[in-house]
């Protein structure tokens, strides 16, 4: 029998998640099996493409190919636990998975812009402990495999063409978890949504969100990823980011700043630097500064964030006032500034507030 081998790095079980397997391997199982190596097209096809649910949906196999999947794989599809929907047409969506850990996906619609973008989830829970996000206060349970990032988009694709009448059109790996903690899922993820038997989307439509992994920021560019780049930034000096950001004390400014240099030169794709504005500790005009000099090696976008309050964390947001003239000065430097203001936090689906709250 072909050796699976498994994406969830956490459990152990005799019950084989038919979609773990790459067609490769089903070609490899099929042919083991006597079986034509085109049943394993067939299969892949019904997987993917048709995203069944079932084997008794494949109705092209003989009905003893079909229970022979059945004696040997089942299928680990996530399930909508519960939605929440905000004032400002903000979806958030809590899923279940197989084992019984829960995750959340969040639609965020842009009508008059022709944007309906789906933040992601990547990990059940992050190991990260920022002290402003919801979920870094939560335990690491493990990594989600591709199967369960890939569900996550198709189920709020069918959000988005049920409420507004229009697929997504934008991916943001920014929900629960450290993308770059979780590299290879969410690589392959990407590669089947971009290809055919997902939705056929560009690359260029990604956006992979990480608080800083100098060396997987390096592996990305060398992979040659299309995807954009978002580092969660929020501090421009070293001693304020290690305060809020424990990771930065191994993987400091300085690398990060030669990290996406790199990734850069490599992959000329867009980088942008996340910045949420807490009052009196990161918003004076010394920190942009400070910010505009990490700006100068290459091009990059900033996004400034109103900052979300969390239980357990007493900064609290800049005044709008501090924010634009903030964002004033980095603008005179040439350096392209969008001050986003935040969505869905009355449902707790905003920027940090992940976190399986009821």
């Amino acid at each position: 029998m072909i050796k699976i081998e498994y994406l969830c790095d956490n459990y152990m079980t005799d019950q084989k998640d038919i979609r773990l397997l790459s067609k490769e391997q089903l070609v490899t199982l099929f042919t083991e099996w006597g079986e034509a190596a085109f049943r394993a097209k067939q299969v892949y096809e019904w997987i993917w493409a048709k995203k069944a649910s079932t084997f008794d949906e494949m109705t092209n196999l003989s009905k003893s190919l079909r229970d022979k999947l059945k004696e040997n794989f089942v299928f680990r599809k996530i399930t909508l636990d519960a939605e929440q929907f905000s004032n400002d047409g903000t979806i958030k969506s809590r899923f279940r998975l197989f084992d019984g850990g829960l995750i959340e996906a969040v639609l965020i619609p842009v009508p008059k812009d022709n944007r309906f973008t789906v933040c992601v989830s990547s990990q059940v829970g992050c190991s990260l402990a920022c002290a402003f996000c919801a979920t870094g206060k939560m335990k690491r349970v493990r990594n989600l495999d591709p199967g369960e990032i890939y569900d996550q988009v198709i189920a709020v694709n069918h959000q988005a063409m049920a409420h507004f009448g229009h697929p997504i059109t934008n991916i943001v790996y920014m929900g629960m978890g450290e993308p770059l903690l979780n590299y290879r899922h969410v690589l392959e993820s990407i590669n089947k949504l971009c290809g055919p038997d997902g939705l056929n989307m560009s690359a260029r439509r990604f956006t992979i969100s990480t608080a800083g992994i100098a060396k997987m920021i390096r592996k990305l560019a060398d992979d040659e990823s299309k995807c954009n780049l978002a580092l969660s930034l929020h501090a421009a000096d070293d001693e304020k980011r290690n305060k809020i950001m424990p990771i930065n004390e191994q993987n400091n400014l300085d690398e990060l700043m030669d990290a996406l240099e790199y990734y850069y030169k490599k992959t000329r794709n867009r980088i942008s630097y996340e910045y949420i504005a807490f009052s009196g500790y990161n918003d004076s005009l010394e920190d942009a500064k400070k910010l505009s000099k990490l700006c100068k090696r290459f091009p990059v976008r900033i996004n400034i964030i109103e900052y979300n309050p969390i239980d357990g964390f007493d900064m609290v947001k800049s005044s709008e006032d501090t924010i634009d003239r903030f964002a004033q000065l980095l603008r005179a430097q040439d350096i392209m500034v969008t001050v986003r203001r935040s969505r869905g936090k009355d449902i707790d689906a905003a920027c940090g507030q992940l976190a399986n709250k009821e």
